[in-house]
């Protein structure tokens, strides 16, 4: 397969054989998001034909399976969610924190995702406020955005926690904004003792709660002593938290964001080919500097799908959320009364003209830039006859 090759042509290739060797062991819901994948942008899930005002270009638009698995969906999401957004940004600088747990508890995150991944949002939010409102440290309320991600760029497991923090927050009595060091924002290693702490504390209410699920070679941790053997060690362990230097300006943040709120595991530009030694792929090795960082691999199929399931998540989990000032229901009443602590004006809305509409990039005709519009509504798994040919153009269809 060319460079146009998709995690949805590698599932419509192997996924048949993948999902009948496996039966029994994958989960409905992971057999749905292979599902989906497969038939996104397919006559499958039906469509409709479009054609250019203008010039009479015709194309057909297939409808997208919009799971937020799907590496070709997440791009619309994304855009949707920074538009929302960016009127919360704050004329400060942000910085980016990274709160990951050891292999062990990985381990035990696998089996048990829904509790573990909201017990590492709430360990990591209630750090970072925490050692925030210590006077001796910055002493001030702060806002989050955190992001959960789950695989290493090799699709291993790996969970951990993206935050993206402006710099400083408002004071314990609520009169001022308290901007933080310019480069720094809270000690990492005050921050990963209180994170291990925390997030063990959690544990272990949830294993003594008999909440925890354990199966195959981790089963005898359903055992209250061999379960705090297990975990001894790690409260010697280091935590890794790790603090980068904070963005160039709002724009950054806006681009960070958008490669990251709506990541999946993998994205189709990062695959390379496959064939009959498997498949192969780009990503990175964070062991190395420089040039040797960029690394390509080759996996089994049957390997890379395994991989590509391991991080579907469970029903219904919020992968983004939002701690303290940037709180859903207190957010909008707090980014306004900072902006009046920072003494710069509230951001105006720019409301489109009644009457006017304001033409997205892709429903624009490729041959003319006029506007497509629908002239037809495909069913589901009915492929329409081809439209002739149009002048200027070579009357190709797109999905």
């Amino acid at each position: 397969m060319g460079a146009s090759l998709e995690v949805a042509d590698i599932f419509r290739a192997e996924g048949p054989g993948y999902r009948a060797a496996q039966a029994g062991h994958l989960s409905l819901l992971q057999l749905k998001v292979m599902s989906a994948i497969e038939r996104c942008r397919t006559a499958a899930l039906g469509g409709h034909v479009e054609g250019c005002e203008d010039c009479g270009h015709q194309r057909i638009a297939y409808n997208s399976c919009r799971n937020r698995h799907c590496p070709k969906c997440q791009g619309v999401a994304a855009r949707t969610w920074l538009a929302e957004r960016e009127a919360d940004l704050l004329p400060v600088g942000y910085f980016h924190v990274v709160f990951s747990v050891p292999a062990e508890i990985a381990a035990i995150a696998w089996q048990n995702k829904a509790l573990v991944y909201d017990l590492l949002f709430r360990a990591a939010a209630e750090t970072m406020m925490t050692i925030a409102t210590d006077a001796k440290h910055l002493g001030a309320r702060i806002g989050i955005t955190a992001v959960l991600h789950t695989w290493g760029s090799a699709m291993t497991h790996h969970p951990h926690i993206h935050m993206i923090v402006p710099g400083g927050g408002i004071s314990l009595d609520g009169q001022r904004w308290v901007a933080s060091r310019a480069s720094f924002l809270l000690p990492v290693r005050v921050l990963s003792k209180l994170f291990r702490r925390l997030f063990l504390t959690g544990l272990m209410a949830l294993h003594a709660a008999r909440q925890l699920t354990f199966f195959g070679q981790m089963q005898g941790l359903e055992d209250q002593r061999a379960f705090l053997r297990y975990v001894a060690p790690l409260r010697r362990k280091n935590w890794v938290v790790y603090a980068k230097p904070p963005f160039a300006g709002p724009a950054a943040v806006l681009a960070y964001l958008a490669r990251y709120t709506h990541r999946v595991a993998i994205s189709n530009r990062r695959l390379i080919a496959m064939d009959e030694a498997g498949v192969t792929f780009r990503y990175k090795d964070y062991r190395r500097d420089g040039a040797e960082r960029y690394q390509t691999m080759t996996l089994a199929p049957t390997e890379f799908i395994r991989r590509f399931l391991l991080h579907v998540l469970p029903r219904g989990f919020h992968r983004i959320r939002h701690y303290g000032l940037l709180a859903n229901t207190t957010r909008k009443d707090n980014i306004a009364r900072i902006r009046q602590m920072l003494g710069v004006p509230q951001p105006v809305v720019q409301e489109t003209p009644t009457g006017e509409t304001t033409t997205e990039p892709w429903c624009r005709c490729p041959c003319c830039g006029g506007t497509m519009v629908i002239i037809e509504i495909l069913a589901r798994s009915i492929q329409p006859r081809a439209p002739p040919p149009t002048p200027g153009s070579a009357g190709r269809w797109v999905s």
